[in-house]
């Protein structure tokens, strides 16, 4: 049994150390060797000029694919598994061609996890834990407030407000994108992320107030965290958290996003992120820093029953950025899972057993600077 690790990109290396310093034969996979080398030779020679026929032609039934490439390279990769009967790892959102995989991977034998990243992922395991929680007093009829903010910042904050750590045109892209929330009860559409922006007053141990917006599809968790039909929602939104004075420092960005259609305006967002990359990337050593803040709160006849609140933060160190911690060591963990087992043939999103969500909320404690449950029913 083999585990092939493909891509060693920036999020990619602290998960990857820790599968390399484990038992099972690790098989590191990268378009530029030379590069996979510098972040990983000291731990292994097994290191292999990547094409998917190459790949193909090495995996064998039972082995583990992880692939830390784009999310649209997946779906082959995990077609590949399937013919191959190895199972596979991503940390990206379950795409349709993806979830369409589900009967062919259950015929197979093999798992197809998705979503073990930061976000998606430990998200999923915070809101997972919370539902589950909720339960024991939940009551047909309660209203729910369920928020779910997760961004990397800046541990120095900049005049900017931000600093990227990979290229910038996936965040100009995510600018143009529309959202679907649940805000008041009623469902929220909003067109552009800076029609929506809301503060955000953190409980951390030194309160912060943060500005956030909604993205993507929040509605299409409402299933996947197990929510009851019978709960009334008054608010379900995923979304993404920034520095407070974000929204200003970016006033000029949005205006030129606004207006930008076609061709042309695709290639001025390349060039926009080139210069980003150019004037706001992080420099060598420089640490950043994760936030995530999950929330479920329920109402009923008008009184608060349930109020809690998981709460990370988390600061690049030597052991890497913030960012690739909590997105690789989750994958790794969940190479491990499937390793053991732990999830049947299928697709799959992070795991909703208790047990392994108690795990591995455990294990990313370890990695946050602070981490906590806040009950913020007592704490009123």
């Amino acid at each position: 049994m083999t585990i092939h690790w493909v891509g060693t990109g920036l999020s990619a290396i602290p998960g990857l150390r820790r599968l390399l310093a484990g038992d099972t034969p690790v098989a590191v996979w990268n378009r530029t060797v030379d590069k996979a080398r510098e972040a990983v030779g000291d731990l292994t020679g097994d290191i292999r000029a990547y094409s998917l026929p190459a790949l193909t032609g090495a995996v064998a039934a039972g082995d583990v694919v992880v692939s830390m490439l784009p999310a649209d390279q997946h779906p082959a990769l995990a077609r590949m598994c399937v013919e191959k009967r190895a199972h596979f790892v991503s940390s990206s959102y379950i795409s349709p061609e993806m979830a369409a995989l589900e009967q062919a991977a259950v015929d197979a034998g093999v798992a197809l996890v998705n979503e073990v990243g930061l976000d998606p992922g430990i998200d999923h395991l915070m809101a997972h834990e919370l539902v589950a929680d909720y339960r024991h007093c939940a009551q047909k009829g309660d209203r729910i407030s369920f928020t779910s903010y997760c961004g990397g910042i800046p541990k120095h904050p900049n005049p900017f407000r931000y600093k990227f750590s990979w290229s910038p045109l996936g965040v100009l892209r995510a600018l143009r994108s529309p959202s679907r929330s649940i805000r008041g009860g009623e469902e929220r559409v909003v067109e552009r992320p800076w029609h929506a922006i809301d503060p955000y007053d953190a409980p951390l141990p030194v309160p912060e107030r943060f500005e956030v917006y909604p993205n993507r599809d929040s509605t299409a968790f409402i299933d996947q965290y197990n929510f009851d039909r019978d709960w009334t929602l008054q608010d379900f939104v995923r979304g993404t958290i920034r520095l407070k004075g974000w929204s200003e420092a970016w006033s000029e960005v949005f205006a030129e996003v606004e207006g930008l259609v076609g061709p042309e305006g695709d290639e001025r967002l390349r060039e926009m992120a080139e210069g980003f990359w150019d004037q706001h990337a992080y420099a060598e050593g420089e640490p950043d820093r994760v936030v995530l803040f999950v929330r479920l709160a329920a109402e009923r006849d008008g009184a608060a029953v349930y109020d809690r609140e998981w709460v990370l933060d988390a600061q690049g160190n030597d052991q890497g950025s913030a960012m690739a911690q909590l997105v690789s060591i989750p994958v790794a963990m969940a190479v491990e899972s499937v390793l053991r087992a732990a999830f049947p043939p299928g697709v799959h999103a992070a795991p909703k057993d208790p047990e392994l969500v108690g795990k591995w909320l455990v294990e990313v404690g370890e990695i946050a600077d602070h981490m906590a449950k806040v009950n913020h029913l007592s704490a009123a």
